[in-house]
């Protein structure tokens, strides 16, 4: 990471349960990002959507803490 990091410190990926949901999330992973709770599901009638919330390290280090809501 840089100075001028911008990346947001909390995402919350969502989309329909398939592949291309669990990229989004190795990504995240792969950024530096890590896994904030469990994931959620729901059925829109049609097809599973899932979502997971993942944060940066550093907005849970001390002095910086992500509190719920």
């Amino acid at each position: 990471m840089t100075d001028t990091d911008d990346r947001l410190r909390y995402r919350l990926l969502t989309g329909p349960d398939d592949r291309s949901f669990c990229e989004r999330v190795s990504a995240a992973l792969a950024e530096g990002y890590e896994l904030h709770g469990g994931p959620a599901a729901t059925f829109d009638g049609e097809r599973v959507i899932v979502a997971q919330a993942v944060v940066l390290p550093a907005a849970t280090a001390p002095g910086n803490p992500v509190r719920p809501l």
